[in-house]
C-alpha cells in the first residue's frame, strides 16, 4: 500500500548526551560522541554559545551562537565533544543522531 502523503527522510535520535551548565562563568562539555555519531541535534531553553571539537573543547562568546528555543543540527565526528557557554544556568539538550 502506498503512502497517502510524502514521507520525509529522517534520522534516529540514538543517545542523549546533555550538557548541564551549572555556572555562568565557565564552559561545560559533553561526554565524547559515540563511534557511529556523525550528526548531533542541540536545543536550549535560553541563548548560549557552543563549540564542537576533539579533546577538551571550551566554548566562549566568540563561538557559535544558539538563540533561545532554537534547534540546530551539527555535523560532528565520532569521539568529539560539544562545549557550551551560557549566561544562564540551564541544561542543553544534545542528541546523537544516526541515519
Amino acid at each position: 500500500m502506498s503512502q497517502p502523503y510524502p514521507v520525509m527522510s529522517s534520522s534516529r535520535m540514538v543517545t542523549q548526551n546533555n550538557v548541564s551548565v551549572a555556572t555562568t562563568s565557565t564552559s561545560s562539555a559533553s561526554n565524547a560522541f559515540g563511534s557511529q555519531t556523525y550528526q548531533i541535534r542541540i536545543a536550549a531553553p535560553n541563548a548560549c554559545y557552543y563549540k564542537v571539537d576533539s579533546g577538551s573543547p571550551t566554548a566562549t562568546v566568540s563561538d557559535v551562537f544558539l538563540p533561545n528555543t532554537w534547534v540546530d543540527y551539527v555535523k560532528v565526528s565520532p569521539g568529539q565533544k560539544i562545549a557550551v557557554f551560557s549566561p544562564t544556568i540551564q541544561v542543553i539538550s544534545v542528541q546523537e543522531v544516526t541515519n
